[in-house]
């Protein structure tokens, strides 16, 4: 595909083929609706099956049934819909389905405001699951990020079989902007691992050295059973203590152990500054200006800019930190990220620069938490 105008939801679609994604299931809603759109466009002519379910909550239960039976799936919503999603997301994290969720995030609480954005699901996503064990959500910038990170998101999903997020934003959404495809890098992609057919086979069971039990889909000649109670390896339900430690600890240390291979993320540096700026999704295209700016001035400022937000890449954001005294993050929520920056770098003084009222945060606003805290 040659350079082309397009918005954010139809980039993510496109990562999502690109991927291997054959299933699709969501219920309209702004500013996600136009990724169902798009889907329903593109997913037919390769075979997959894209649905309109008459719900969101039967929306991710057709995408967790699809995803058991051996395809790759995905679901895309905004912040009403993860609420509705809420306790499907919990089965998937405690029986290891592999599934990507979009949430196009837009002003909330509740209804909100439907044609306005924010950056307010980010906790939400995060501790949305009960029992608090840690998901994988990455936050794009612009358009060609929604390709290459709904890539990402797809194979983070199936080699952790774990729910991966993808948090946008209904201006990166619903915004066109020039992408070639074509010159985007993205990673090769992973398939699930099918578990040798000459052993016997348990459904959690994990291997020497694995953090990950291999995937055997539903509906073949061996059962594999699946329940949304805790569960030995052999898919059972149990009480046994010793044994409901070892599978919550493993959900916890598969991904929080392995971050660091999936630390995306764009450091600008200044050798010169005290100051360093923490940003993610689109508010990190203002902060970019800022930094831009503030260099052409002589008045140079290090730039964070995160795409992985959960688990917290901590050792990324040690080492941006390294010498300088104060940290500046900006977000277009009331204060969410920054109580992980201040829990990281305590030792330094942080300073949020915030908005949450349906519009984007400007340059100016960021230079003057720089300039006057």
């Amino acid at each position: 595909m040659s350079l082309s105008l397009m918005e954010g939801n139809e980039a993510i679609a496109r990562g999502a083929l690109a991927a291997g994604c054959r299933f699709f299931a969501g219920y309209p809603i702004t500013p996600a609706t136009t990724v169902l759109n798009y889907m329903l466009n593109l997913l037919p002519p390769l075979g997959g099956v894209c649905l309109q379910a008459e719900d969101e909550i039967a929306s991710i239960g057709a995408c967790l049934g699809a995803s058991m039976s051996g395809l790759k799936v995905m679901t895309a919503t905004s912040g009403p819909g993860i609420s509705l999603y809420s306790e499907q997301i919990s089965f998937a994290v405690g029986s290891e389905i592999p599934i990507v969720i979009i949430d196009v995030q837009r002003l909330g609480p509740s209804t909100g405001s439907a044609t306005r954005g924010a950056d307010g699901d980010v906790n939400f996503l995060r501790w949305g699951n009960s029992g608090g064990l840690p998901v994988i959500v990455l936050a794009p910038v612009n358009a060609a990020d929604c390709f290459t990170l709904t890539v990402q998101a797809f194979n983070l999903a199936e080699k952790f079989r774990c729910p991966v997020f993808i948090a946008s934003n209904k201006e990166i959404a619903m915004t066109r902007e020039s992408v070639d495809l074509d010159a985007l890098e993205i990673p090769d992609i992973v398939n699930r691992t099918a578990p040798p057919a000459d052993k016997p086979f348990l459904p959690f069971q994990v291997g020497q050295g694995q953090c990950v039990p291999d995937f055997l889909s539903i509906g073949g000649n061996v059962p594999v059973r699946q329940t949304s109670s805790t569960h030995g390896a052999n898919g059972y339900i149990t009480t046994d203590q010793g044994e409901i430690a070892r599978m919550l600890l493993r959900l916890k240390t598969k991904l929080e152990s392995a971050v660091e291979t999936f630390s995306i993320y764009e450091l600008f540096t200044a050798d010169e500054t005290d100051t360093l700026i923490i940003a993610y999704g689109v508010t990190a295209r203002a902060a970019k200006s800022v930094y831009k700016e503030l260099k052409s001035a002589g008045k140079p400022v290090r730039l964070l800019i995160l795409k992985t937000l959960w688990p917290v890449p901590e050792s990324v954001i040690r080492r941006a930190a390294e010498n300088v005294k104060r940290v500046v993050m900006v977000e277009m929520n009331l204060g969410q990220y920054v109580r992980e920056i201040e829990r990281i770098l305590g030792e330094k003084q942080v300073d949020f620069c915030g908005q949450m009222d349906g519009w984007l945060i400007s340059p100016d606003k960021i230079k003057e938490a720089i300039t006057h805290g």
